[in-house]
């Protein structure tokens, strides 16, 4: 039985399974709960075969393989036909084809923008289908180049968005992409003995003591301190166990709103994460780039060099969980640190300006640096 075989044969039993715990949801059955936490265990190492297969091949393939450049990459996901080649064209200037039949974009293309002083990369994917993460069409290749995407733009089309975003979520859900989510604040440590151990900071409404034990068990992990600091489900406990998600932010855009009415749009609006546009006339634009900036928790960073002013023209690009001056230093070139003594800071980040400061001083957005060396 191949994988796909095995991944159909345990999702069958896992709906029956989702179905008999509906029909007795008045009594919470500790057995049932195990069951389907021991089958969601089952299909995510099956799919982790399917991201990482046997051979070494990986799930890349020819047309994919597109270099990182810039200052963070956003990838465009959606079905065939909602505009994907249209936004790359319009935004980056980059020619993508664009036609009224699905399917037009067969391989990864690239383009670049510049906004704030940053350089993004963008990729236009190839349209995927339902049943991508199983293998259908070129799926796999195109939801392992989203993984190394810094943002995810899910571009749908107005007219059916909430029918395609269901749809769009669940193929990347099944690759391991979490999407606009923070890892769980969940913990597994292995041990040489003593058994399992559960310590749960909040009560649990799905983990107890016996389906936690049943997954690590098919994980082969029988000793081990279980730390739960939020009411967590066996798919949080599931993720920390494999290790290999990627949670990364998403915007959802809605291309032709010059389809709908004004009041449509009002409600559009209203929705979180989401974006409503026009590829075609340009609409909205401002809005994309705005919320993209905020999405990619980028921040800029002038130098100064001694005796000049700032250069305000080509900022330092930091990500906001990176943004000390030991990491300002290092954008920078790799071998400042041996030569460094201290900075001198002008911004927010510090009480007076200039302020003498460390390594470890942490910069905020439009902070001007310059670097004084040792002698």
């Amino acid at each position: 039985m191949t994988t796909l075989e095995k991944i159909a044969t345990i999702e069958a039993e896992r709906l029956i399974g989702v179905f008999v715990g509906q029909m007795a949801r008045t009594q919470r059955n500790k057995a049932t709960m195990g069951h389907l936490g021991l089958l969601k265990a089952r299909l995510a190492k099956l799919r982790r075969e399917l991201i990482t297969p046997k051979g070494g091949g990986g799930a890349t393939g020819e047309g994919f393989d597109v270099a990182k450049t810039g200052d963070a990459r956003i990838g465009f996901v959606g079905f065939p036909s909602v505009g994907k080649s249209t936004l790359l064209t319009t935004l980056a200037g980059v020619y993508s084809e664009v036609a009224a039949y699905e399917f037009t974009t067969l391989t990864t293309v690239p383009g670049v923008i510049k906004y704030k002083g940053a350089k993004i990369q963008l990729l236009d994917l190839p349209g995927i289908i339902e049943g991508a993460k199983d293998g259908k069409g070129r799926g796999r290749q195109v939801i392992a180049v989203a993984r190394t995407c810094s943002l995810i733009y899910i571009v749908l089309d107005v007219l059916k968005p909430l029918q395609h975003k269901k749809l769009l979520e669940k193929e990347l859900e099944g690759f391991g992409l979490r999407l606009n989510k923070e890892p769980p604040a969940l913990t597994v440590r292995r041990k040489d003995k003593g058994g399992i151990n559960l310590q749960c900071m909040v009560q649990q409404s799905e983990l107890d003591l016996d389906t936690v034990k049943t997954i690590l068990s098919e994980y082969r992990i029988h000793n081990a301190d279980v730390f739960v600091r939020f009411d967590a489900t066996t798919d949080d406990l599931i993720d920390v166990i494999e290790g290999n998600r990627i949670y990364t932010p998403c915007l959802y855009i809605l291309n032709k709103i010059d389809q709908i009415s004004i009041e449509e749009l009002d409600i559009i609006y209203r929705i979180p994460h989401c974006v409503p546009i026009s590829a075609h006339h340009k609409w909205n634009f401002d809005d994309l780039l705005y919320k993209t900036w905020d999405y990619l928790k980028l921040q800029r960073i002038y130098t100064k060099p001694k005796g000049q002013l700032p250069d305000y023209e080509s900022p330092v690009i930091l990500n906001i969980e990176k943004k000390s001056v030991e990491d300002f230093c290092n954008k920078l070139h790799r071998t400042i640190m041996k030569e460094f003594k201290y900075a001198l800071v002008w911004g927010t980040s510090v009480k007076h300006n200039p302020q003498k400061v460390g390594k470890d001083h942490v910069l905020n957005d439009e902070d001007v640096v310059q670097v004084v060396k040792k002698i």
